[in-house]
């Protein structure tokens, strides 16, 4: 271990090497600037992640901040998953469109079902996200995102075994620019968003901020068959969505200062077809016959009341919540016309959902003697209703059934079938209902003048109640339960309740007029729960057939810069000790006629190691130029001694799932002035990920190769003028790369877009130059 501890160091430091010599001459090359670097200076970057706004070097850990043109990037791109473009050692499983399971420093299951949270819990202005589904809504009017590495035990709590991502709006009642946007580019893609607010009276103020996105097929569907001609454009994903926000603020209300915001965002395009990788086709195509296209019926709402009040020495928050969504989808799921050149082994899947959830979160927090105390509670009840439907070749809407036989409906039957009609589709029903308590605090305490420690600790109940039933449909519209292997009928429940106790504990010591060194240990865990696949007999809901909670123990040392004029850095190196990982598993089972299907289910792994480094800076080295970047090495393992019904070693000694053994990011802002009242800025962004596995298997042919994103804006605005002209342009180098994957008939895998680029034209009514 400590071999590969000091591997990687020495490749941290040779990327700051390299770092810094690639910089020098391009520094030193660009005619026109001016040395005199003191008229501009690096911001300060204060964060609330500790529920108080506190500069990001008096953080005992690693966080990353978003603000400014990375912001304004984001927002312009798809949704949440695209965070990770602007990040080093944070990575994202994309599938069903919009559908996210972030990794962060090599930790997070990449799970396809919505039934489950991440291992990254995620926020949208203190609300918890508790489901993958709501991580793809799209971005807008964002003022920063706080990234948090590593587990978080004691504020953040249940489902945050790898870390914390937190998006921030512009709200009511803060400062922020007024704007309408528009953009165009290739694909016939159209952004537009908006930012106004204003007071309503002396002590209320309202924001409105809103976004539409609408944009044709991305990727080339083709034929592949000789004997299938179809081939519709749609099959490539096409995006049609909008969303609204507002968000009021008013002050004297109950003798504290409240904010509430409401949201809603729908999604009407086609989720693209994945690629089967049993097929040879070029780079940015798929090959469907349009089977299972299907349009979205999506829509994601919710609520939020957040209200703070002096009481004494103490300021006590009230944050209560409302969040959910339905959705309605599907597509190709074999991602292929015919499989193996037999169209009667297609595949298409549909799903349906409801989801909502209502939480509430009570804290208190003061500033003392001697530092710092948060103490708190919280309450999260969550319903969730899926049918999942798979079925081959055409659809009957009243029977359900298809117009052939989905290939591993057969296996399911079980030994009397209840028609003598040929089984055709399978539906899976799942209900979930979800109960989480917790209490929670957080503490600082000044041991001398430059020595701190941290530490935190939150206790957490909850309770899942699942029921639901596992069905065929017969040729002449008969249902019956699942059977397989004569195990007994598909129609269960079950209760799984769990009680945890998660914390952390820190040192930092103050180092004169250099920064502040850190040292912590933290664990931090995600649930466990009930599959939302195919159920497949009884077994689905018995002990057996759950996964179980995964945990993170995480120990870290780091160095933070003091906040300086013109060049800020950090550096860290951890070791995560990860237990009972959760993975989605891929196994073969034969066939009645003596082929075989994958089926799939999340379970547990035995255990697995992560170690790594990363450094991240900021510098100013001249007048109107800006340079940021970062690199992440990571090495994961997993060590796997129990056989999984004799599959060990398909595990043991693999990396984890999306986690790159190296990771960087670089950006670059330039501003200058041309001719006398002219002013141009490029920002430009390269994020660079290495490879890796898309699954827990490990296997050769399911690995993505490294590859570069490139990101470019360049804008044009007249001295006192409102309006900014600009070109902007995304994956310039037209990477072709796998979203996410999973085993089916063959390996499918969702892909990238390829290279777009158009103008923007963008008007402010107020907070520009």
């Amino acid at each position: 271990m400590l071999e590969r501890i000091n591997l990687l160091i020495g490749k941290a430091m040779k990327s700051v090497v390299f770092l810094a010599l690639a910089g020098a001459p391009l520094v030193f090359s660009l005619p026109g600037w001016s040395e005199d670097n003191t008229e501009k200076r690096l911001e300060t970057v204060s964060v609330t992640a500790v529920q108080r706004a506190q500069p990001v070097e008096d953080i005992a850990g690693s966080v990353d901040v978003l603000t400014g043109t990375d912001v304004d990037l984001l927002s312009s791109l798809n949704g949440g998953g695209d965070v990770t473009r602007l990040l080093t050692g944070v990575q994202a499983a994309v599938a069903n469109g919009t559908q996210i399971a972030f990794q962060i420093r090599g930790i997070g299951a990449v799970d396809h079902q919505a039934l489950t949270p991440g291992a990254a819990a995620v926020y949208q202005d203190g609300v918890f996200l508790a489901t993958n589904v709501q991580t793809g809504a799209m971005m807008y009017d964002l003022e920063r995102v706080e990234v948090l590495k590593g587990p978080q035990g004691t504020l953040y709590g249940r489902n945050a075994s790898s870390g914390a991502i937190h998006f921030l709006s512009h709200l009511a009642g803060t400062e922020a620019p007024d704007y309408v946007s528009a953009a165009y580019g290739r694909f016939d893609r159209f952004d537009a968003s908006f930012g106004v607010g204003g007071a309503l009276d002396d002590k209320t103020d309202i924001r409105l901020a809103g976004r539409l996105l609408s944009q044709d097929a991305t990727l080339e569907n083709v034929v592949s068959v000789a004997n299938v001609t179809s081939a519709p454009s749609a099959a490539g994903g096409k995006r049609k969505e909008g969303g609204l926000r507002v968000s009021l603020s008013r002050k004297d209300v109950w003798g504290g200062d409240l904010v509430a915001i409401g949201h809603i965002e729908l999604d009407r395009g086609i989720n693209p077809t994945p690629l089967n990788d049993t097929l040879s086709l070029g780079d940015h195509q798929i090959s469907s016959d349009g089977d299972g296209l299907e349009q979205t019926d999506n829509e994601f709402f919710g609520a939020s009341l957040k209200w703070t009040r002096e009481f004494g020495e103490w300021t006590a928050t009230s944050l209560t919540a409302i969040e959910g969504y339905n959705q309605q989808y599907g597509f190709d799921f074999d991602g292929t016309p015919a499989p193996y050149g037999t169209y009667s082994l297609n595949a298409n899947l549909s799903y349906d959902r409801d989801y909502l959830q209502f939480s509430e979160e009570v804290h208190f927090q003061k500033e003392t003697s001697w530092g710092y105390t948060l103490i708190g509670g919280q309450v999260s009840i969550d319903t969730f209703d899926q049918d999942y439907l798979i079925w081959c070749g055409e659809l009957d809407s009243q029977t359900l059934a298809g117009s052939c036989a989905y290939v591993g409906t057969a296996g399911r039957v079980g030994p009397n079938p209840a028609s003598t009609s040929e089984a055709r589709s399978l539906l899976t029903k799942i209900s979930q209902d979800r109960t989480t308590l917790a209490a929670f605090t957080h503490n600082e305490v000044s041991l001398t003048q430059r020595l701190e420690v941290v530490f935190g600790t939150r206790l957490t109940y909850e309770r899942l109640e699942g029921d639901g039933t596992g069905q065929h449909i017969f040729e002449d519209g008969t249902i019956a339960f699942n059977n397989r292997d004569g195990l007994g009928a598909a129609v269960g429940s079950n209760v799984v309740e769990d009680t945890r106790l998660s914390g952390n504990l820190a040192l930092r010591y103050e180092l004169d007029g250099i920064g502040s060194l850190y040292g912590s240990v933290s664990n931090g865990f995600k649930s466990g729960g009930f599959n939302g696949e195919v159920q497949n007999n009884v077994t689905h809901w018995s002990d057996a057939g759950l996964f179980d909670p995964e945990t993170v123990t995480a120990y870290e040392i780091g160095i933070k810069s003091t906040q300086n004029a013109h060049f800020n850095w950090t550096a860290a190196a951890f070791y995560q000790d990860y237990d009972a990982p959760q993975a989605r598993i891929f196994v073969s089972f034969d066939l009645p006629d003596g082929s075989t299907i994958v089926s799939n289910s999340l379970s547990n792994l035995d255990q697995a190691k992560v170690f790594g480094v990363e450094l991240n800076a900021e510098w100013l080295p001249v007048e109107g130029l800006s340079v940021s970047g970062g690199v992440t090495f990571l090495d994961s393992e997993i060590e796997q001694e129990n056989d999984l019904g004799g599959n060990a070693d398909l595990f043991d000694g693999k990396d984890l799932p999306f986690a790159s053994k190296a990771s960087a990011r670089l950006a670059v802002g330039y501003e200058r002035r041309i001719g006398e009242d002219i002013i141009a800025r490029l920002d430009a962004s390269a994020k660079h990920n290495g490879g890796f596995f898309l699954d827990a298997e490990g296997r050769d042919d399911r690995r993505q190769k490294s590859y570069t994103l490139v990101d470019l804006d360049i804008g044009f605005q007249k001295d006192g003028s409102p309006w900014t002209f600009g070109l902007w342009g995304r994956n310039l180098l037209d990477e072709d790369y796998a979203l996410s994957g999973y085993g089916f008939i063959g390996y499918n895998t969702f892909r990238s877009d390829p290279a777009s680029y158009g103008v923007r034209l963008r008007y402010e009514l107020r907070g520009y130059n």
